[in-house]
């Protein structure tokens, strides 16, 4: 076995993990290729993000990507010309590059005079002089420049590290920096130095706990709040501590927090669902009961009626199910499926089907319409009533639009119209899907029954398709002009400082500051976490928040954020080498990892694509190699595509057998070739018995045909006729 479980959902994700237990267990439905609703615009509507720079013609920005060596000559050329704003962001990057490399006095030299020209980083330029003072050791210089940042940027972020720099000598300044930037980075190391010399300070526990949930130790400090000054906390304590701990799915943590905050219809379900999600029932009836008291109106309560009816007994459970369909529409054909399945394990067959008929008539468009519509289609599929298949699920697609199920649900439309004879509907029904889910693993299996260059099961490995990365940055769509031109330029780090500081509505951002906390998080290589908080903007329920979402779905850089490409360079070496289509590999690796070098899995598996120490032992063997390390992203892809290989191998290079069995190993596999036989791939998918081996399959096929749709000009520019919107790489 390659690997063990790992968890598919980040440590700390951003808000949108609190919409997700929100929502509850319908969401387990997508399949997890980080992709929920789909797309339902026409590629027309203007967007209010506009992600991509204007088209100017910059020589520097291209060059962000490149490591300092190989751009240094060619900023240096830019950098001494005519002044414009390329030469001032070559001279800024050079001065950066040259600090790395602790060469502060050849910084100075690019430094000289650029805050006056360049004033949209005039305070950064401040700093960089600073550090450049320090790097050569002239500590009066330095300390007169730390204070005129003091003198002229009292107010902006960079003055927090000023304010530590200078603290170092004059304690006073460490206070300052407390009280005006206690998000700020340099105040969060000035606090932790302050409390490893007195542990007993609530104030500044209490500091971090709520202007950085997400940061390293986190979770001792909240730990240290509440057992140790749980009687100084007030309720406004308690809320941002239990959002912390929901943040890191340690749930009934989160309950008990969640019970001492402010009263709220959203705290009190999250009472109830915290202690449900740690299989503590009577907690949690207990507090669905408060909240339906409480709140008997409340949105959450129509939710929470429903997780009381799956903690009560059949009758009691009836109860609360009739007070759902009667007070909150948006609950009630969950509850009527709900109830039909309780009337028909009681023996009351007709009820449970007037039920399920209400569903179809009173909820067709409802979610719970989409999936019984889905069960029933499916059963008639298994005894070949391809018929009535065909028209029990094409109504999803109509009727359902935004289901998770609709894509599948479109595709096998097209799949069984073919069987009965019918290619003008199936061909329909493909494009349907390319044009309105371009992002589903549906999508990719419609483009190979239209005959696309996009591979098979049997072919996919052996494709070398062309990868045309983005050439420029996007533009985040909020944060300062300063923020913005960091990001664009590639000071991943700066930017990030930058943001801790500016980022102020953690407990709800908006999807414009949820989106620029995703790029920042990957700009400095917490992919995990960035791609998760952009994957959650799916989970946004109000209107105008679902609008904006859409408007970002149809920016290139959305896509590019959601499928980024690290380490792509060892990645292409060791693809090569294995014969192995580097998108495939690309794909695994951001299902296993989500491109995390450090991340392991409960049972030892470790890196970007999961191996667990005794496998990578084996394989090191094979291939005569004495000297890795598991955490190294070269190392581990180069054994980690080894036994992909070698997996593609024992099955033939059918990569659909070898991806299940990277997942859930050869021995499972074979039982189910054995059991099922194999003379359908896609049924075969179908059928797999393990959810997640199941889901996994998909998703890396997903992953798959999105990175070729992103960064693949062919099929970009194919895509585009049906989904002009998802147009990627064409449109750089």
């Amino acid at each position: 076995m390659l690997k063990g479980r790992i968890n598919k959902i980040p440590v700390a994700v951003g808000a949108g993990l609190l919409l997700f237990a929100l929502l509850g267990s319908s969401i387990l439905a997508v399949k997890m290729t980080g992709l929920l609703d789909q797309w339902t615009g026409n590629g027309q509507t203007q967007s209010q993000f506009k992600l991509t720079p204007k088209q100017e013609k910059s020589e520097v920005l291209p060059l962000v990507s490149l490591p300092p060596q190989a751009r240094a000559s060619k900023l240096e050329a830019i950098a001494s010309g005519s002044k414009s704003l390329d030469q001032q962001r070559a001279r800024y990057l050079l001065a950066s590059d040259l600090i790395e490399q602790k060469q502060g006095e050849k910084a100075l030299k690019w430094l000289e005079g650029l805050d006056t020209e360049y004033s949209v980083l005039a305070s950064q330029i401040s700093v960089k002089r600073a550090q450049a003072y320090e790097l050569m050791g002239d500590k009066a210089k330095a300390e007169a420049a730390w204070n005129a940042i003091l003198t002229n940027h009292p107010t902006q972020p960079v003055a927090a590290e000023a304010l530590y720099a200078l603290g170092e000598s004059n304690p006073e300044y460490w206070n300052q920096a407390i009280a005006k930037f206690p998000s700020h980075p340099s105040t969060h190391e000035i606090i932790r130095q302050r409390l490893s010399k007195n542990p007993k300070q609530s104030a500044l526990l209490l500091v971090l706990a709520k202007s950085n949930p997400e940061g390293q130790g986190m979770g001792a400090i909240r730990e240290r709040l509440v057992n140790e000054f749980a009687a100084q906390l007030k309720p406004e304590d308690w809320e941002a501590i239990a959002f912390g701990y929901w943040e890191t799915m340690e749930y009934e943590r989160a309950a008990q927090a969640y019970a001492k905050a402010p009263r709220t219809p959203l705290t009190a379900y999250r009472v109830g669902r915290g202690y449900q999600l740690r299989g503590k029932r009577i907690e949690a009836k207990a507090a669905y009961q408060q909240l339906l008291r409480d709140f008997p109106d409340a949105k959450e309560t129509g939710l929470g009626l429903r997780r009381l009816a799956s903690l009560s007994k059949s009758d009691e459970a009836m109860q609360y199910l009739d007070l759902a369909i009667k007070k909150f529409p948006d609950e009630a054909a969950e509850a009527l499926l709900t109830k039909a399945n309780i009337l028909e394990a009681k023996g009351s067959a007709t009820s449970a089907s007037d039920a399920r008929k209400s569903v179809l008539t009173q909820y067709k468009t409802s979610d719970a319409a989409a999936e019984y519509r889905w069960k029933i289609a499916k059963t008639m599929a298994a005894a070949r009533k391809y018929k009535e298949a065909w028209q029990w699920a094409q109504p999803i697609t109509t009727n359902n639009p935004d289901s998770p199920l609709a894509p599948e649900a479109a595709f096998w439309v097209g799949r069984w119209a073919a069987q009965m004879g019918r290619p003008k509907d199936a061909t329909a029904a493909f494009e349907h899907v390319l044009a309105h889910y371009p992002e589903s693993f549906y999508a990719w299996r419609s483009a190979h029954s239209l005959g696309w260059n996009v591979g098979d099961f049997t072919t996919v490995r052996d494709l070398k398709p062309e990868i045309v990365s983005p050439q420029v940055r996007p533009t985040p769509p909020t944060g300062s002009a300063a923020l913005k031109e960091l990001y664009q330029l590639g000071q991943n780090q700066s930017a990030w400082t930058l943001w801790q500081a500016e980022f102020k509505n953690r407990l709800k951002p908006t999807v414009a500051e949820q989106f620029t906390d995703g790029l920042i998080n990957l700009g400095i290589g917490r992919h995990q976490i960035g791609i998760n908080k952009i994957w959650y903007l799916s989970l946004r329920d109000t209107p105008e928040e679902r609008s904006q979402w859409k408007d970002l779905r149809q920016e290139p850089a959305y896509w590019q954020a959601l499928f980024p490409l690290p380490f792509l360079e060892s990645i292409i070496s060791w693809s090569g080498q294995r014969q192995l289509n580097p998108f495939l590999v690309a794909g695994l690796i951001r299902q296993e990892s989500r491109f995390e070098p450090k991340i392991r899995s409960v049972a030892g598996a470790k890196g970007l694509m999961q191996v667990m120490p005794g496998t990578g032992t084996w394989i090191a063997e094979k291939i005569q190699l004495k000297d890795y390390n598991l955490e190294n992203p070269d190392d581990n892809i180069k054994l980690g595509t080894w036994y992909l290989d070698h997996t593609h191998q024992e099955y033939s290079n059918n990569s659909l057998l070898a991806v299940a069995s990277y997942n859930a190993g050869p021995g499972n596999v074979s039982k189910w070739i054995s059991k099922y036989g194999f003379n359908d791939p896609d049924a075969f998918i179908e059928m797999i018995p393990f959810g997640e081996t199941k889901g996994y399959v998909e998703s890396v096929f997903a992953n798959y045909w999105n990175y070729l749709r992103i960064y693949n000009p062919e099929i970009a520019q194919s895509l585009a006729k049906y989904s002009p919107a998802q147009s990627v790489v064409s449109r750089q």
